[in-house]
């Protein structure tokens, strides 16, 4: 099937899980974890990172192996990921560094490379956005810098750009492939707390109301206190977990608070309340820890995959199945068996998936 030349765009903590994740499982051959062995015909050992990009003077101009490690980076090392001959260039900071995490980030004094050029001479062919919450200009420009470089994008971000018609025309009129916005996780909140919601009615439970609330150690989790930036992605969490009721229920999503000694492990909490037959009351209440970084690579390994799928067949603007399988905010809202056979009918007779 061939190599998937990936380049990553934000050397965070989920970036440090997406790559430790992939030499781990390429060195062990391992599947237990994953969501799919195989997915598109490809593999883990498939997937190449040929490019990174950065602005935190700790990681620009160190090799990704020993970048991914570098503070402000919490998650942990699990895997000795050997030299890489990958160099994190210094890349534009725009609105990347929110507020609440600029004295978390100590901004390179390197002059910021031609992306354009580092992407066509690293080969990439996938672009995937890892910048902080927040940063809309700065996904808007690297999603110009990889249709500029003929590379598909991946939106990880809750940044509008596959949910934007004018971004989805742009990718079709290049033949490239572009999905998103604000990849969900593999086992997170959001997907949990919409697969509650959507069994509890099809078991004919009346949903009256429901929360999910999230604490973290990340800089992600201190990222979203800041109001507009936190206020933006409860809204995008929020519009997902709905899409799972077929009525207008209250419903509140998102993150609460950071503390930061919890690292990169994110706490959540979950209320329902409704009734079911004759009226009769129920209540859930549900406590989750889970760590957060290799929840996003956990998705984002398929969605890489997908991507390169679609190359191969030549397919152009937004992917509606990658978008609706693997993200929050995808251009069309879908309860998670839609999604799932959306998705089976993407790959072909489903035997990938």
């Amino acid at each position: 099937m061939g190599r998937i030349n990936v380049a990553v765009v934000g050397v965070g903590n989920c970036c440090s899980a997406l790559v430790q994740g992939v030499y781990a499982y390429k060195d062990r051959g391992e599947v237990v974890g994953l969501m799919n062995e195989v997915f598109g015909g490809y593999t883990l050992a498939d997937i190449d990172f040929v490019a990174a990009f950065d602005v935190d003077a700790r990681k620009v101009g160190r090799d990704l192996s020993e970048a991914i490690f570098a503070e402000p980076n919490c998650y942990d090392k699990v895997y000795s990921v050997p030299k890489t001959d990958v160099i994190v260039k210094m890349g534009e900071v725009m609105d990347g560094v929110g507020e609440y995490i600029s004295e978390h980030v100590k901004v390179s004094e390197e002059k910021p490379v031609d992306v354009v050029k580092e992407l066509r001479d690293a080969g990439a062919e996938v672009v995937v956005n890892l910048v902080p919450t927040g940063g809309v200009e700065a996904s808007r420009w690297y999603a110009e810098q990889a249709l500029k470089a003929g590379c598909a994008f991946i939106n990880a971000t809750p940044a509008e750009i596959a949910i934007s018609g004018e971004w989805a025309s742009r990718f079709q009129s290049a033949n490239l492939p572009l999905v998103g916005d604000d990849v969900m996780d593999q086992a997170g909140a959001t997907v949990l707390h919409k697969a509650l919601l959507e069994f509890l009615v099809r078991r004919g439970v009346r949903v009256e109301e429901t929360y999910q609330l999230d604490i973290g150690g990340g800089l992600e989790a201190l990222n979203t206190l800041q109001k507009d930036r936190g206020d933006f992605k409860r809204r995008v969490k929020t519009s997902a977990v709905k899409a799972s009721l077929p009525y207008d229920v209250p419903v509140v999503a998102g993150t609460t608070d950071y503390i930061s000694f919890m690292r990169n492990s994110r706490a959540s909490y979950f209320w329902v309340k409704g009734s079911y037959f004759n009226g009769a009351p129920i209540k859930i209440d549900i406590f989750m820890n889970t760590v957060d970084a290799p929840n996003a690579a956990g998705i984002l390994v398929d969605v890489i995959r997908g991507v390169k799928l679609a190359m191969d067949r030549r397919m152009g603007g937004v992917i509606l199945p990658l978008c609706a399988y693997g993200f929050k905010r995808p251009p069309t809202l879908m309860k998670i068996a839609d999604a799932e056979k959306f998705i089976a009918e993407f790959l072909g007779d489903g035997s990938d998936h």
